[in-house]
């Protein structure tokens, strides 16, 4: 793993807030139909804030990295700011990817995306 940064590494190696959260506010699933990446993202939302960002993902260790960094940073975020959070962003994030895995970042991004939205279909 020595083309993956520090934290890349850390965040698979240690991943955080991985598991299946109890009747999420909202979720969502995406694929990538190349590799066969799979990110659940599930959410709690307080106040319309991220109170807590739960993941289940199948891939490779970038997949992975980027699930748990989300998760932490979006912690506390309004769901405005959420859904500002791009691709370009978690991968500088998390110190960077080669580019055969930049899709890791962009499932990361729209399976937050998508979440939201279905909290907010939900709530609507």
């Amino acid at each position: 793993m020595a083309a993956y940064s520090d934290t890349v590494i850390d965040h698979f190696e240690n991943p955080r807030n991985a598991g299946e959260m109890d009747s999420p506010d909202g979720e969502a699933t995406v694929r990538n139909p190349v590799c066969g990446d799979r990110m659940q993202v599930m959410l709690r939302i307080e106040d319309g804030r991220i109170a807590k960002m739960q993941w289940l993902t199948r891939g490779c260790p970038p997949a992975i990295a980027t699930s748990s960094w989300t998760s932490e940073h979006v912690e506390g975020w309004t769901l405005a700011e959420a859904e500002t959070l791009t691709r370009e962003a978690i991968a500088e994030g998390i110190g960077g990817l080669p580019k055969d895995k930049v899709h890791c970042s962009v499932l990361a991004a729209d399976a937050l995306k998508r979440a939201i939205a279905d909290y907010r279909t939900r709530t609507a």
